[in-house]
């Protein structure tokens, strides 16, 4: 089992969540997250005073898939959450060892 984490725009959510849908992936956490890359926040004024806005608001996606499902949530998420400018994100894949269905027992692959 692999787990997904994408940060991306926030308005880009709902497109990548029809997005793995079609692929049939039904469950996933989001957290609205704040952060900065190369994008490095920019300037606005509020009430004539100039300030910089370090964090931008972003949002992280995670989903669990088998180890074999893996290039189709890639595919979903990174086609669904481009727009081709600067910010438009990461994703990150990293192993998971087990999971469990709490109200089942269902153990890995079973449980997601």
């Amino acid at each position: 089992m692999k787990k997904v984490e994408a940060i991306i725009k926030p308005f880009k959510l709902e497109d990548v969540k029809e997005a793995l849908h079609e692929v049939g992936f039904e469950g996933m956490t989001v957290t609205e997250v704040k952060g900065f890359g190369r994008q490095k926040g920019h300037t606005e004024i509020y009430r004539g005073s100039e300030y910089t806005v370090d964090f931008l608001p972003k949002v992280k996606i995670e989903v669990v898939v088998a180890s074999d499902r893996v290039e189709a949530a890639l595919g979903a998420i990174v086609k669904a959450a481009k727009t081709g400018k600067i910010g438009d994100g990461k994703v990150f894949v990293s192993a998971v060892e087990s999971a469990v269905r709490i109200r089942t027992q269902e153990r890995d692959d079973a449980a997601i």
